[in-house]
């Protein structure tokens, strides 16, 4: 008895994706440097990832403060707390700028590339 949980019917033996080029068990698994192809497309994914999405976040904490900044009309109240969110906002791309900083020092030492991100043809430095 076949079990036809999708709608093409039977379950589906693997599971593919584009990035990691096959299977992904495949790519876990395979011979010799499999752990090296896994790691070396999931990581620079995820860095890449997260750096986007904090510069996202700080673009829009920023503009959220400076506009609570030139709405608040001299209330003490809110213009500290628009400098309370623009303050975040800096801290936080200072923080991002220093991670991206010391990962480029990790790549420099140790000679990995943590943010080449690698599509088929598309190569993201």
């Amino acid at each position: 008895m076949t079990n036809n949980l999708l709608a093409g019917g039977g379950v589906p033996n693997t599971i593919t994706n584009p990035i990691f080029k096959g299977s992904i068990f495949d790519a876990m698994i395979s011979t010799e440097d499999g752990g090296y192809i896994f790691f070396g497309t999931v990581i620079p994914n995820l860095v890449g990832l997260i750096f986007v999405a904090g510069v996202v976040v700080f673009i829009f904490t920023f503009l959220i403060g400076a506009f609570s900044y030139i709405i608040s009309g001299g209330d003490k109240t809110k213009v500290e707390g628009a400098k309370g969110r623009i303050t975040s906002a800096l801290i936080g791309i200072v923080l991002l700028l220093s991670s991206f900083l010391i990962i480029q020092l990790v790549e420099t030492f140790f000679k990995i590339d943590i943010l080449t991100i690698d599509i088929g043809p598309l190569v993201i430095q």
